[in-house]
């Protein structure tokens, strides 16, 4: 089965286009864009349909998670932002199953979450608005990478009433990591870190991929305490840890898995706490908590990662916003980078740290999405993906 791609429709003259877009962008409290990064994701499409002379252009995006129609959560200066960055008009409808359709060449849809049946896990309500959203259209495109592990009726009902395709940038997203993991250039070193014991999913899978993993964040020194090491008040995700006992097991057991040596440490979660270096085998005290791997544990990473001709990176190593803590993501950042590999950084708080630190140029694909970069990371599939392959 193949992925559809615009390049594989034969004509979108006179066609009208329904597009799923991630515009779910920071706003302040009175709606106004803060970051209008992820509408600047789109163009390339919405310039590809226009140049390509598709009738109508509807886009569709949720933002934030709205209990109710909430006005800050209305896309209304999302489809202002729209039509300054395309150059074209946009129409904001609101009431669109209501009052129909304008004849402008670019319509933005209200909120998506507004409509129950858009999340609904009653099949026939999630179906219903499908549908609603499938007969404005001939075509519909995916371009919301970082929703695509979302099994919601703008992701994955559309596409099974109508045609269905990839955008531009979603294309350019899972190929490129897709490719990394299939048939990367080895040795291939994954970076993983994070709070909770969910990544352990995507550690174990990388063991039949990569050459080294290297853990950090919390998650580390959780698998440290799980090896009864003493890590003080550190944040552990017990219940994770327990819930999956054999993968923390087998990690642990593994030769290819690296974990820090030494630690950050601060005397409770303070950017301005006092803070010193421990060597882990001596243990942490109750009190004090790991928030960054130590200066050892960054040589011994950035060694590894010098020697490799792939990386992937998903994860900061410590609490990276703040100075006393940001050492061991920046310092590894910097070895990425002087390493000469190709480096993907699998989007959230990695994608905010690599622009924090200036290295967003000087990496092969940073990621826009999170969540479902780390689903393919974890050998899983994504659903608003593979209804588009035929």
């Amino acid at each position: 089965m193949k992925l559809q791609t615009l390049k594989d429709i034969d004509s979108l003259k006179d066609k009208r286009v329904i597009v799923r877009t991630d515009f779910n962008v920071p706003l302040d409290s009175e709606g106004n864009i803060r970051n209008d990064d992820r509408i600047k994701f789109a163009l390339p499409t919405i310039e590809y349909l226009i140049a390509h002379e598709a009738s109508q252009i509807i886009v569709m995006a949720h933002v934030g998670r709205p209990k109710l129609n909430e006005e800050n959560l209305k896309t209304d200066k999302i489809a202002e932002r729209l039509s300054e960055l395309i150059g074209v008009d946009v129409d904001k409808v609101d009431n669109w199953g209501e009052t129909g359709m304008p004849g402008a060449k670019i319509v933005m849809l209200e909120n998506l979450r507004f409509h129950p049946g858009e999340k609904s896990k009653d099949e026939a309500e999630k179906e219903a608005f499908a549908k609603q959203l499938a007969s404005l259209a001939d075509i519909y495109v995916e371009e919301a990478f970082s929703n695509c592990h979302r099994d919601h009726a703008s992701m994955t009902g559309v596409p099974k009433l109508i045609p269905g395709y990839v955008g531009l940038g979603t294309e350019k997203e899972y190929t490129t990591i897709e490719e990394a993991i299939e048939s990367p250039k080895k040795p291939l070193v994954a970076v993983i870190a994070g709070a909770k014991a969910d990544k352990l999913t995507a550690i174990s899978n990388m063991l039949e991929i990569a050459d080294h993993i290297l853990i950090g964040g919390a998650l580390a020194f959780a698998l440290r305490s799980a090896q009864g090491y003493n890590v003080g008040s550190s944040m552990v995700d017990q219940e994770g840890l327990d819930s999956m006992a054999e993968l923390v097991e087998m990690i642990n057991k593994s030769n290819k898995v690296m974990l820090p040596n030494d630690a950050a440490i601060a005397h409770g979660f303070k950017a301005d706490a006092k803070h010193k270096v421990v060597n882990l085998e001596d243990g942490i005290e109750q009190g004090w908590m790991a928030l960054d791997i130590g200066p050892e544990t960054i040589d011994n990473y950035s060694k590894v990662i010098s020697e490799a001709e792939s990386v992937l990176w998903f994860g900061p190593l410590g609490v990276f916003e703040w100075e006393n803590f940001s050492s061991g993501t920046k310092k590894l950042g910097e070895a990425m980078v002087e390493s000469g590999a190709m480096v993907i950084v699998g989007g959230g708080d990695s994608a905010t740290a690599v622009k924090k630190f200036g290295l967003e140029k000087d990496m092969s694909h940073v990621s826009t999405g999170g969540g479902a970069s780390l689903k393919i990371i974890e050998g899983k599939t994504l659903p608003a993906i593979e209804i588009l392959k035929r």
